[in-house]
């Protein structure tokens, strides 16, 4: 057999191996392949702190899902004594670099969904064993629970751990955790991307992002991506945020509340701390940071 026949045929045989690959891991293109490679192989600013990194990147020639981006991460080792906290606005809707200050804790992101207008969490909030929030009925089903309260974090001695509630929105106050706190939807569950909704704009369209992801060794990731911005940053589809998170090695990780909510706080840093570019001002600054009912904290 001719050398170039025989490089040939390992080259197609390659190929065929490796769209089976993809295709097994849920890629369907080489446009979410190339995608991927982008991604793990940006160039990120990343910026050391007493028990967490924080990292920076931005996408500025649009060779991310076609766009540009800019997403920040706050990376926590499995060997860190840094824990996190849930903490509350009561009564009142507050920014999360506030949120944060008023308790000395040493960074920050935003939380779970709220009523703009009468301040409450909309999903289920236990802090330190009290029920400080509650799912909110939907319109027409007062019993099962909206889409964005399908998945929850707990604490255990400030470590997180997720988990999938059951469809009644009631199923949170029989668990036994001190520290509760409902979101969604689930992005990636044991390693799997979670099967998400084709008819919600929450769904489909890019927006600004707030996650936490977790890692098989106990490394925790807080994820904020920029959105609203035009040809700066985009923001991300929940599908892109869910690929991102297992992108950057997550098993398990869960979409928070985002827009305008989005924010990333660390104590100590230039521009009263912001990490990210919170959207509410309409300008990509760090003068738009929203206030909100609630968030979670790194101590």
């Amino acid at each position: 057999m001719k050398p170039r026949l025989v490089i040939s045929i390992i080259t197609i045989t390659l190929y065929c191996l490796f769209v089976s690959s993809c295709r097994a891991n849920g890629v369907k293109d080489t446009a979410a392949n190339v995608d991927s490679i982008v991604f793990c192989n940006a160039s990120w600013e990343t910026d050391e702190h007493p028990g967490f990194s924080v990292k920076r990147l931005a996408i500025t020639d649009k060779s991310l899902f076609e766009s540009n981006q800019y997403i920040t991460l706050i990376v926590i080792p499995p060997d860190s004594k840094r824990r996190l906290a849930f903490t509350l606005a009561k009564d009142t809707l507050l920014p999360t670099s506030e949120l944060a200050q008023r308790t000395d804790a040493l960074a920050a992101i935003n939380g779970s969904f709220f009523d703009m207008s009468l301040y409450n969490p909309v999903c289920y909030l236990r802090i330190d064993g009290k029920e400080v929030g509650e799912n909110t009925p939907g319109k027409d089903d007062t019993i099962n629970r909206k889409y964005y309260q399908y998945a929850s974090i707990k604490l255990r001695n400030g470590k997180p751990r997720l988990f999938i509630p059951d469809s009644n929105r009631f199923a949170e106050h029989e668990r036994p955790d001190s520290n509760i706190m409902t979101a969604g939807p689930m992005l990636l569950w044991h390693g799997e991307r979670s099967p998400q909704r084709d008819d919600r704009t929450f769904v489909t369209y890019r927006h600004n992002r707030t996650a936490l992801g977790l890692k098989a060794d106990g490394t925790i990731i807080l994820l904020t991506a920029d959105g609203r911005f035009r040809n700066i940053a985009e923001g991300l589809s929940l599908t892109e945020l869910a690929s991102i998170m297992k992108w950057l090695g997550c098993v398990n990780a869960i979409n928070l509340d985002g827009g305008g909510s989005t924010t990333m706080f660390v104590r100590g840093r230039p521009n009263g701390g912001l990490i990210n570019h919170p959207s509410d001002n309409g300008k990509f600054d760090y003068q738009g940071e929203r206030p909100v009912s609630n968030a979670i904290l790194i101590l």
